[in-house]
This record gives C-alpha cells, structure tokens and sequence, in this order.
C-alpha cells in the first residue's frame, strides 16, 4: 500500500520529465523508458542497499537546470550535459563510499533536522497547492484561484472545476485520515481522480489540452515501451576539462547532495527512524542507491536521479523498510508497459495526497527547542526558506549559516561539530560565487 502511493504522488515525473528534457533536444519517448527505468533500478537498489522506504526518479528542478541553464542558456550539447551528471554521480559514489555524505548528514543537528523536516512538510504542501492551480501567480506573488474570473471567462469546465476537485479531495483524504482508514491517502487519490472522470463522462469537465488541461480518461492500458536508443550512453566528454564544465558539475553535485539530504533528513524524522543521536542507520546504503541510480539515469538518457519527498506519502501509509521502496520501482517498471494508464493520473488528484502529508510531516514542530532561541530560531529560517526559497538545499544552507553565526556569537560552540563550520563557509562562497 505505502508502495503503491508513493508511486501515485510520483508518477506525474513521467510526464514533465520527457517534456523538460525534450526542450534540450532529446528524444521524447527514449527519455520517458529511461526515467521509469532509472527510478525503478534506483528504487529497487534502495531496498537492496539500505532497506528504507525511499523512493527515487529524476528530481524536478535539476532535470529544468539541464534544459533550460545548462544546454539552452551555456549552450551546451545535451549529450555533454549528460556527461555532467554521469561525473557528478560518479563523484558521488566515491563521496558515499568514503563516508563524506554520512559524515555531513550525522553533523547538522538534531534540532536543526527536524527544522528541515518540518519545512519539506510546507515544501510539499506548497507544491500540492501548486501542481493542483489552487495557488498561482498573481499581482501579490502568490494567490488563490480565481474561482469568479474563470467562470465569466467561461474557463470553470476546464481550468476552475479540476481545483475545486482538488479542495474537495483534500477534505476527503483528511476525513479518512482522522476515521484512520487504511491506505487513507492512496483512498484520496484515487476517489478524487475518479470524481474527474465522472465529472468528464457527464460533460462538467471539458478538457483544453492547449491550456494543459487533458483528458482524465486514460486513452488506453497497455503500450509498447519506446526505444533508449536515441539517448542511450549518448556521453560527451570532449568539454570535461573546461572550467563551466566543472562549475555544471558543482551545480549539479551541490543540488543533488543537500536536496537528497535533507529529504531523507525529512522522511526519517516522519517515520521515527533517526535514532538518540539523530543517525539514520544504513544511511550509507541509501546515499549509495541515489549515487549509482544517477550515473545508470545518465547512462539510459535521463537527468540526475534523487530521493524524492514524495517518498513521505508512502511512509504515512505505514511504510518503513525496502518493501516500500521495491514495489515503488515495480510500480514504474511495470510503467514501461501501461504508460497510458499512468499517465492520465491528473496532478489535481495527487495534490490532497501532498498537502495532507506535509500536515503530518509539519507535527514534528513540537520536537523543536523553542525555549531556546539560538537552537529553534536557525530550525526556523530553514522552515520558511524551504517553500518560500521553492528549493530544500537552499532551506538547508540558510539554516546551517544561521545556525553557525548564532553559536559563534552566542559563545554556545562547545557541542558543535566542526564540519557545520566548513559547511557554513561553503554554502556562503556557494551565494558568491555561483
């Protein structure tokens, strides 16, 4: 069930990452069989590596910096942008193996761990709120739908009516959480997509596909998976030893690492698995699984491989060991046959799956010092900065600095391990330079 769901709240990166990736120049369908086979042997390497209930694909954010920076903006070849991240991932399987990531994961504090925590819980709501339309653009930044402009603009059918679907499906998936019915929020999906459909079927909903509003009616089961040899070990290293070659590399490395991080900071804090000294066991296993699942991706033809905070939808269902982790993969192998029917799941069904979860992941606030404001205050800053930043590296590298320059002039640096001091310098020559 927890596999299952996770699956559910992911399986959206099936759609937007071929059609990232195809602004680069790449073949579309090489790119949709190489993300479902990179998250399924990363998911599956998870379960085998570490046994946690993390699931991995190519991470949002990081597949847009190899579009839209890296390939349109430096002018890079896709094939050489490629080869950035099959080097970053395999600087990251030296760095995992050498105990580096696990070192930095064990270093940053525990108070300051469940203030990443609480805030990828704002982060995924947020991007529940946004992947559903609830919350968009407008003159403040941020808005509601305008629920009244859509219906004078004749627009509700299409555009208005799959957000309030996403309300109600959030009420939904709240009332079965507070009655604790089993894959509660698996339930929640599924019921509010199947709204849609029915709202479909009987002429309430009128799809706009120019707008982005598609069919809810998946348009068949089964398809032919299409072939990787477009993409496939398409690597170019004729630019590897020139500086912006190395500065996409520190790009990619820096994201990669602090967004992996701080989402496993957060999924364990959710699931209870941090133990008295806020060390995640088999921690090594998992960084491993997330280093090899990137250089497999950018050998099959896909951006960097992550562990994704969705993983947090499956671990409210229940899910603690690789079980989770395996069906996930299973889920997006099985994908490469049935992508019609997964790929009709609308993101205004998924969303309620999001923002009640990052109510649940929001409850370890209570864990936070708050009698101690040199503690909570650093574990505040990455809170806000994680949705309000739209990034967990960034929420990471705010709270780290502050966490520091609040201790150095306080005089409180006697607990403080020496590589937060490290980390702090990195992360503000990162702003300078980059």
């Amino acid at each position: 069930m927890a596999g299952i769901t996770t699956f559910m709240t992911m399986a959206y990166i099936l759609a937007v990452n071929p059609s990232i990736l195809a602004d680069a120049g790449m073949d579309k369908g090489a790119v949709f069989t190489a993300t479902a086979l990179a998250s399924g042997i990363a998911c599956v390497l998870m379960a085998l590596l570490a046994n946690l209930p993390f699931a991995l694909s190519a991470g949002m954010g990081l597949n847009a910096y190899l579009a839209y920076t890296v390939v349109i903006g430096m002018g890079y070849s896709w094939e050489t942008a490629l080869t950035a991240v099959f080097v970053e991932g395999l600087i990251f399987i030296i760095l995992s193996l050498t105990n580096v990531r696990e070192a930095i994961f064990n270093a940053i504090p525990t108070t300051l761990k469940v203030g990443v925590s609480v805030g990828i819980g704002l982060f995924i709501c947020f991007i529940g709120l946004q992947n559903a339309h609830i919350v968009i653009g407008s003159t403040t930044l941020v808005g509601l739908f305008p629920f009244g402009d859509s219906i004078r603009e004749g627009i509700f059918r299409s555009e208005g009516l799959p957000v309030l679907l996403a309300l109600i499906g959030t009420l939904v998936t709240a009332f079965l959480v507070i009655k604790r019915i089993r894959g509660n929020i698996l339930i929640g999906i599924v019921i509010t997509w199947a709204m849609g459909i029915l709202c479909e079927l009987v002429g309430f909903y009128v799809p706009n596909p120019e707008a982005g509003f598609y069919t809810l009616i998946p348009s068949g089961v089964f398809s032919a998976p299409a072939s990787l040899a477009p993409t496939f070990m398409k690597l170019d290293f004729s630019n590897m030893f020139t500086l912006n070659f190395f500065s996409v590399i520190f790009a990619f490395l820096f994201v990669d690492l602090f967004d992996t991080l701080g989402t496993l900071i957060g999924c364990a804090s959710r699931a209870n698995m941090l133990d008295e000294k806020g060390r995640l066991p088999n921690i090594r296993g998992a960084l491993l699984a997330d280093a090899i699942g990137t250089t497999a991706g950018a050998c099959l033809g896909t951006s960097t491989v992550t562990t994704f905070v969705e993983s947090s939808s499956g671990i409210a269902e229940g899910g603690r060991t690789g079980l989770t982790a395996i069906t996930t993969g299973f889920f997006f192998l099985l994908s490469l046959f049935f992508a019609p029917l997964f790929l009709a799941i609308p993101s205004f069904a998924t969303a309620p799956a999001l923002i009640i979860v990052g109510f649940l992941m929001m409850q370890q606030v209570v864990k936070i010092e708050w009698h101690d404001p040199v503690e909570a205050i650093p574990a505040y800053i990455a809170i806000f900065a994680m949705p309000f930043m739209y990034s967990i590296s960034e929420g990471i590298s705010m709270g780290i600095i502050s966490y520091v320059v609040l201790h150095v002039l306080t005089g409180k640096t006697k607990d403080m391990s020496p590589l937060m001091y490290l980390l702090a310098v990195l992360f503000v020559l990162k702003y300078i330079l980059l």
